[in-house]
């Protein structure tokens, strides 16, 4: 199978979920993206519902990559799996299938990126508060990330890069699931 019959295949395996879907339940969850989205365009520091939970799947992340000996991959742990959670949600939704599902994963993945983006854009300033599992000095991770890769001083640079694509995912994540609720809507005009 090539790349244009796998895009067809998946084309047509959405198109068969949409037919079988109702738009209205799924509305809300849209329109909430979208005001994420709005948010964050007006303020860099915006942080959504979804703030608490990323902040705990960041901990967990240093609590899980902290067995191994190599302390950059420890703080790194918590960004990685920040990132990984959403992107493993949507595989996991993609093979249920739950193909709206993933466009929502799409928002949940930009609001960690937006998240990231301010943690990095602190790492010279260290203004922001920290949270440390298991109590004592919390180290900021981005300060350390970057100091040790010798990029501290293009933290904020990097910080507009990661705001830069998480636009774009959370806008393709709202089109797409836009796209999504026109198709079930038009299935619902021809029942």
């Amino acid at each position: 199978m090539d790349f244009a019959e796998a895009v067809d295949g998946a084309r047509e395996a959405v198109l068969e979920w949409c037919r079988e879907h109702s738009a209205l339940p799924r509305i809300p969850l849209v329109l909430y993206m979208a005001w994420i989205g709005v948010r964050h365009l007006a303020d860099t520091d915006y942080a959504s519902w979804f703030a608490a939970l990323n902040l705990g799947i960041h901990e967990g992340g240093h609590l899980l990559f902290g067995w191994q000996p190599w302390q950059f991959l420890t703080v790194a742990g918590g960004t990685l799996l920040q990132l990984a959670a959403p992107l493993a949600s949507a595989w996991m939704f993609c093979r249920q299938p739950d193909y709206f599902a993933v466009t929502i994963c799409g928002g949940w993945l930009s609001t960690n990126l937006y998240g990231i983006a301010t943690y990095a854009a602190d790492a010279q300033e260290l203004d922001l508060p920290l949270v440390n599992v298991g109590g004592g000095e919390a180290d900021h991770d981005w300060a350390y990330m970057l100091e040790a890769v010798g990029l501290i001083e293009w933290d904020h640079t990097l910080a507009f890069l990661i705001r830069v694509v998480a636009f774009a995912v959370m806008w393709s994540s709202v089109a797409a699931a836009v796209a999504m609720l026109r198709l079930m809507a038009r299935r619902g005009m021809n029942d």
